[in-house]
């Protein structure tokens, strides 16, 4: 009886043991699962990192075709453009970390939990089972014994009951011989089932044995075996971890140093030699003022000169703003300006009209002008909206020469592009020539003809912008040579100018202080020449102008947007649509614009080339 109950308080021990280790095993799972919870939260915070220090660098780079990639020339600029780039880098590696945190940790961490519950799994199954087969066997062999001990006490009965009998004078032969044959055999059953139990009781202490000193010794170690091995691959990761960091640690460096050195890289002094080289005008310091006599007897000369400080800035700051207004002479100025009453702008204005001396009528003159204007409020306009002449000639000495070498340099490199793509394409064509079965020669032909056409338009183009950098440089004054006076502005425009546009260009190349007033003086000559002439005013009046006759029809073959209340642009013209006829009141004179009529109200300029005229046989005649 102690022996079974020592049985049973084992086997109840080793169960508790099995329960225990059993927690103890899933509480280690449970923490390599979050730790690979914690490496995975920081690989998705290190790519966040990543990228929004990657849009930071996108979001601070120079954009194309604007004002800050052109002061990337500055070292400042420069260097800041280089750290955007070393930061760029630097956002790389933290990418590279989480690369690395999720290749090395997480995907090595969660095919190891999976290998690590299956093999949990097959120990705990195993030790179950080992427990179920000696519970089985210990059942076994209480049942054998208590069959014995029943029929132990069955046998002692049977004897008891033979004795009396056989001792009873009264009881047959027959019934003592039954009594005996009856005792026989319960003992004959305890002694099978004592043979039984011993079988039982041996067969059950061989299986404890091996149970209690091989079975679960052996199951108990694979549990010990598989725990340090988590416990060793939680170490392994975790040296991983801090190795994952220490590798990019080198080139984190790296883009450190290049911040710094792009920080050293910077120089002021280099900068502002670039801000002087950048706007420097080319123009030449004033000359000396001279003396005006006021004396008795002594009549006062107005000269202007282009040279004086009061020329270029007290008569700057007296100009009007830019107007928003419409630059047309035919409408009356009602609120003339006392400061625009300035005889020089008014001979000026006296010296443009007498250069077209064609205009022999009021309606060749009015359209004259208008067809300068347009010409001239298209050049204000390009010149607000950062656009200008193909020769730069809106740019003052020194930049323009600058853009017109930069241009022959790009044409140069085109130039050097197709004459190579012409080389190779020669090749092929000899190639060709000689395989026949390779590719048809004829074939080559025609590109060549077009890469030829090519370099030469591109060698014309060379040569027209090294003519205009040829004049350019003519201008220019050498550094070499003393300061000279110039001539007066007046008297320059009095002998060489014949245009606005010209003397708009003479403004702008003697500008004493460098800046550019092309835009402001064009706009200004028109509107003040006007404003001092009133009987210019009286003599355009549209009221008292007789209706011009029809001299033919047209048809608009593009569409055209001419003058608009909204923007204002091309000054005298009339929009057309594609398809639309309309009667022709003067024809081509030759500067490229012929006037139209849509009604008895509605007339302007349209583009000659944008509408097919059809003359009537009188006007051709005439």
């Amino acid at each position: 009886m102690e022996s079974g109950r020592a049985t049973l308080l084992r086997e109840q021990q080793l169960k508790d043991q099995f329960d225990n280790l059993e927690k103890h095993t899933q509480s280690g799972i449970e923490f390599v699962e979050r730790y690979t919870k914690f490496v995975k939260e920081r690989s998705e915070i290190e790519i966040n990192y990543a990228k929004q220090i990657k849009n930071l660098s996108k979001k601070y780079q120079p954009k194309k075709n604007s004002k800050e990639e052109e002061e990337n020339k500055y070292t400042s600029c420069r260097a800041f453009l280089s750290t955007l780039n070393e930061l760029n880098d630097y956002a790389g590696q933290h990418e590279v970390i989480a690369e690395n945190l999720t290749s090395q940790i997480i995907t090595e961490l969660l095919r190891y939990l999976t290998e690590l519950k299956a093999e949990r799994k097959s120990h705990f199954h195993d030790g179950r089972k080992a427990q179920q087969h000696i519970e089985c066997s210990w059942k076994q062999l209480e049942s054998s014994k208590r069959r014995f001990e029943r029929d132990c006490k069955e046998a002692d009965r049977a004897q008891q009951y033979f004795e009396r009998m056989d001792a009873d004078i009264n009881v047959t032969k027959a019934d003592v011989e039954k009594a005996r044959q009856q005792a026989q055999m319960r003992h004959q059953m305890a002694a099978d089932s004592k043979s039984e139990y011993s079988n039982f009781l041996t067969k059950f202490n061989q299986e404890q044995n091996e149970h209690y000193y091989t079975l679960i010794p052996n199951i108990f170690q694979k549990l010990q075996e598989m725990e340090e091995r988590r416990i060793e691959r939680v170490g392994v990761s975790m040296k991983t971890y801090a190795e994952v960091d220490r590798e990019v640690l080198p080139i984190v460096g790296k883009c450190l140093d290049g911040m710094t050195k792009a920080a050293e890289s910077i120089e002021p002094k280099t900068d502002s030699k670039q801000v002087v080289e950048s706007y420097k005008s080319g123009f030449e310091p004033p000359g000396d003022v001279e003396f005006e006599d006021y004396g008795p007897g002594q009549s006062m000369k107005r000269t202007v000169s282009e040279t004086s400080l009061s020329n270029s800035r007290g008569e700057a700051k007296e100009r009007p703003s830019k107007s928003k207004g419409k630059l047309w002479p035919f409408i009356k100025n009602k609120n003339k300006s006392p400061k625009q009453n300035k005889e020089p702008l008014s001979n000026r204005f006296n010296e443009f009209m007498a250069s077209k001396p064609k205009m022999t009528c009021l309606r060749s003159l009015r359209r004259g002008l208008s067809l300068k204007l347009i010409t001239l409020n298209s050049h204000v306009r390009n010149l607000i909206e950062g656009s200008g002449p193909e020769d730069f000639s809106h740019l003052p000495p020194e930049q323009r020469r600058k853009k017109l070498q930069a241009k022959i340099d790009d044409l140069n490199k085109d130039i050097q592009k197709e004459m190579d793509q012409k080389d190779a394409l020669t090749k092929m064509k000899g190639v060709y020539e000689k395989n026949p079965q390779m590719g048809d020669p004829a074939s080559v032909d025609p590109r060549l003809v077009e890469m030829a056409m090519n370099i030469e338009k591109l060698q014309s183009e060379v040569q027209k912008f090294e003519g205009w950098l040829a004049e350019v440089e003519g201008r220019l004054p050498s550094k070499s040579d003393p300061p000279r006076r110039q001539s007066g502005l007046y008297e320059t425009q009095n002998s060489n100018s014949s245009t606005v546009a010209n003397n708009c260009a003479q403004d702008r190349e003697s500008s004493p202080d460098g800046s550019y007033t092309e835009e402001q003086s064009s706009e200004t000559q028109v509107k003040v020449a006007i404003a001092n002439t009133p009987e210019f005013d009286d003599e355009f009046d549209d009221g008292d102008e007789e209706t011009l006759p029809t001299i033919g029809t047209c048809k608009a073959i593009y569409q055209f947007e001419g003058n608009t209340p909204l923007t204002g642009h091309n000054e005298g013209t009339i929009s057309v649509t594609e398809g639309e006829l309309l009667y022709v009141i003067e024809e081509d004179k030759g500067d490229g614009w012929t006037r139209v009529r849509r009604n008895e109200e509605e007339e302007g300029y349209v583009p000659t080339s944008y509408v097919e005229v059809l003359l009537e046989t009188n006007a051709k005649d005439s």
